[in-house]
């Protein structure tokens, strides 16, 4: 009789694999003692599909054998997304991406995430260091896989991003295209500025991928009303069994995540999916509760206008009245060259609000925005061992997570919704959709708003709450927040056709 050649269910047992060759990691033998060590704790048996179900001791026996799944399952993908978050994509894909690596360099900063690091609670050091051994024990398991750059995986990669959007930077619009034009424009011309301030690349004309419509909603949106992401949330009161029900439909291709299901002895029970080189669960449930995520388009990134003026040969730009120095970043983006690695240097220019990204209508434009920030991880891996709505809506607090927004649903009986989680506070006579005056002290962002002041629904009288990347307006029917009761940049969404189809269902 012929064997089998397709396991129901297959398991792989960390110390029973094969002895690992030596590779060009030059792992220490420290490290791999360690690793061998912490492997014995980890079991992951993948089922009929090919899902891991990593079982382990402590959370972070759980987090190495997470990023050692993952690793099998698409090396090559959890390698890209950081080489493209560390700004390093022009060493594999060439001069072109000099550009795309500038953009990423003047919104994360590398060194703000080892900071982070360094003064991570012990608790989520140990988190971080398990994601870093169980992929770089991956690559000494695995000699035949070949990174395109990273040979080390480092234990502060994960706060390089945060809130488990693929790669997702905020620019307030301002596309790659704008940064190539200006910082290539400034490469080409020294300063490029003249002692009138007249700045060069000054035509007043747009990027043909950065455009608005009349409201001044950017076209993603307006392309995002015919697919993307549908959240659903059914109350007791409206289910055949009596319990809460939560329909997760994310707008992903296929395998953009990956599934988990991931035990430990610490509490952690959890299913769902990942973000590629993540460690946590981004969307789910365990046993108590679930949650899902819409992509949101409540306004938490603005672009400022300033005014730049060339003294001698400094830069300044003016704030209520008075000349600040424009501060500079030098930037060493090694590139990628026939068989040869060069270097290119360009200067990044920042203000008080942030990086200088574009040159519009002789106005450089630097952009203010929530990108990274450690309490995003923190808040993504605690709401994974919530167990009912107070820890959760907990979890929540942390408003650190600037991409999406929430649908939740719970063994008590519980359905929620919140538009948004971190929203910066604005004066209202100003359309935040556009660029706005940096000159003056009234533009300024005015803290963050309190989570119970954002847009939001609980335990609606109708039993049931949706959002399609679709006004918050509308999720509960009758029951929906007031438009009114709040101000425009918290949902700048307008109704779409999903929406619309959502509330007849």
């Amino acid at each position: 009789m012929k064997k089998p050649i397709l396991l129901l269910l297959t398991a792989t047992l960390f110390h029973f694999l094969a002895p690992a060759f030596s590779v060009a990691q030059n792992f220490s033998d420290a490290e791999i003692k360690r690793w061998n060590k912490q492997a014995k704790n980890v079991t992951i048996i993948r089922d009929t599909w090919g899902i891991p179900h990593v079982y382990g001791k402590t959370d972070a026996d759980c987090v190495f054998g997470i990023m050692y799944a993952q690793c099998e399952d698409d090396f090559r993908r959890v390698e890209n997304g950081y080489i493209d978050m560390l700004g390093r994509s022009a060493e594999v894909k060439g001069k072109n991406n000099i550009y795309n690596d500038v953009y990423t360099r003047l919104v994360i900063d590398s060194a703000e995430a080892v900071e982070d690091y360094h003064n991570s609670p012990a608790w989520l050091k140990k988190l971080l260091h398990a994601f870093a051994d169980g992929m770089n024990y991956f690559l000494y398991k695995n000699p035949h896989v070949k990174p395109a750059l990273i040979q080390r995986f480092e234990p502060w990669y994960p706060l390089l991003w945060t809130d488990g959007s693929m790669g997702h930077i905020n620019t307030a619009g301002v596309t790659v295209t704008e940064v190539r034009k200006f910082y290539s424009a400034l490469e080409s011309a020294g300063s490029g500025m003249s002692a009138t301030g007249a700045g060069i690349f000054a035509s007043g004309e747009l990027d043909d991928d950065y455009a608005e419509s009349s409201d001044g909603v950017m076209t993603d949106l307006l392309r995002d009303m015919h697919s993307g992401s549908n959240g659903f949330a059914i109350a007791p009161s409206k289910s055949e069994s009596g319990n809460a029900m939560l329909f997760i439909n994310p707008h992903v291709s296929f395998y953009y995540r990956p599934e988990v299901h991931v035990i430990s002895k610490e509490g952690l029970n959890a299913y769902g999916a990942l973000t590629w080189g993540q460690f946590f669960v981004y969307q789910g449930f365990n046993e108590r509760l679930g949650w899902m995520h819409t992509s949101g388009y409540s306004d938490v990134a603005d672009a400022y206008e300033e005014e730049v003026v060339k003294k001698g040969d400094s830069l300044y730009y003016l704030y209520e009245g008075s000349l600040r120095p424009v501060k500079k970043k030098i930037f060493r983006i090694k590139y990628k060259e026939g068989n040869e690695i060069k270097e290119q240097e360009v200067t990044g220019y920042f203000t008080h609000h942030g990086p200088v990204m574009a040159n519009r209508n002789g106005k450089w434009i630097s952009v203010k925005a929530l990108n990274r920030n450690i309490n995003g991880l923190l808040q993504s891996w605690l709401r994974t061992k919530a167990r009912n709505f107070a820890e959760f809506k907990q979890t929540m607090e942390f408003k650190a997570n600037p991409t999406n927004n929430t649908m939740y649903a719970d063994s008590d009986g519980n359905i929620s919704y919140w538009h948004g989680n971190v929203i910066p506070k604005r004066d209202t006579s100003f359309n935040w959709l556009l660029p706005v005056d940096g000159t003056i002290a009234a533009t300024e962002w005015k803290g963050m708003h309190a989570l119970d002041e954002i847009v939001q629904v609980h335990n609606p009288s109708n039993g049931w709450i949706q959002n399609c990347n679709s006004t918050p307006f509308a999720a509960a029917g009758a029951n929906s927040p007031r438009k009114e009761d709040y101000p425009f940049y918290m949902a700048t969404e307008a109704e779409n056709f999903r929406g619309i189809n959502a509330l007849r269902i």
